[in-house]
């Protein structure tokens, strides 16, 4: 059920997070919402950063990530290495098991290139639903979006109210710009998915997800095959025709 959009509560988290220091803003809300807040990684290099914030100063703060049982092998490597730098826990959330073998069995593994409603179910059980799981009764979910990914997020608000799944989302580096991003991650020795240094800028599942040409769209690597407007997995993006 969709809840009312607590505005008085986003303007207030506006205000407290005004702050330039993103450890300090990160800080404020964790001690505000102890055990509501999380934060989603993917192992990008913008979740690197906010997975470094977090774990340099140990905030209460869970950091997770969806494991769809699909990841390149360098995505894993770089999960393998930021415990070892940081020696703190990622929680790893699957999709339900039962659900994706009666997928699979009907589908096969690779229906998701066929049609679009494939894919978009397949997206569903690995990372929707699996998402909705780590979201349920938080406050705050932490994302690594920025604006330069997008002509879209240009006047996207840095805190915003997601009626998806009734969360308030903040979102830290969204103003930050892709050379601020690789030299925070060069200064700070933070480990990396080495896909991005071979031309993938927004990595994904593998079968999904191939490396950009000059020129093209950061999300032109995500379901290449696909119409460019039907290009969401739901993670950002309510969609109402997802439906199991």
């Amino acid at each position: 059920m969709t809840q009312p959009i607590p505005q008085s509560e986003i303007q207030r988290i506006s205000q407290l997070t005004h702050s330039p220091g993103i450890t300090q803003n990160l800080r404020v809300l964790s001690e505000l919402y102890p055990g509501e807040v999380v934060f989603s990684t993917s192992f990008s290099q913008e979740d690197q950063i906010i997975a470094h914030f977090i774990f340099e100063e140990a905030l209460n703060i869970q950091v997770f990530t969806l494991d769809t049982g699909r990841l390149f092998p360098e995505t894993y490597s770089t999960w393998s290495r930021t415990l070892e730098k940081y020696n703190l826990p990622v929680t790893a959330y699957y999709p339900d098991s039962l659900t994706l073998q009666q997928f699979i069995t009907e589908k096969g593994p690779n229906s998701f290139y066929e049609s679009v409603e494939n894919r978009k179910q397949c997206c569903f059980i690995r990372k929707v639903e699996p998402l909705q799981r780590a979201l349920k009764n938080k406050k705050i979910w932490i994302t690594g979006i920025r604006a330069a990914h997008s002509p879209d997020r240009s006047n996207m608000p840095q805190t915003e109210w997601d009626s998806a799944n009734n969360i308030i989302k903040y979102h830290p580096l969204l103003h930050w710009t892709t050379d601020e991003v690789t030299a925070f991650i060069d200064k700070h020795n933070i480990p990396y998915n080495p896909l991005h240094d071979r031309g993938f800028v927004s990595i994904g599942c593998a079968p999904c997800t191939r490396a950009v040409k000059p020129g093209e769209d950061f999300r032109a690597g995500r379901w290449w095959w696909e119409d460019a407007a039907k290009k969401e997995c739901g993670l950002h993006v309510h969609e109402e025709n997802v439906k199991m």
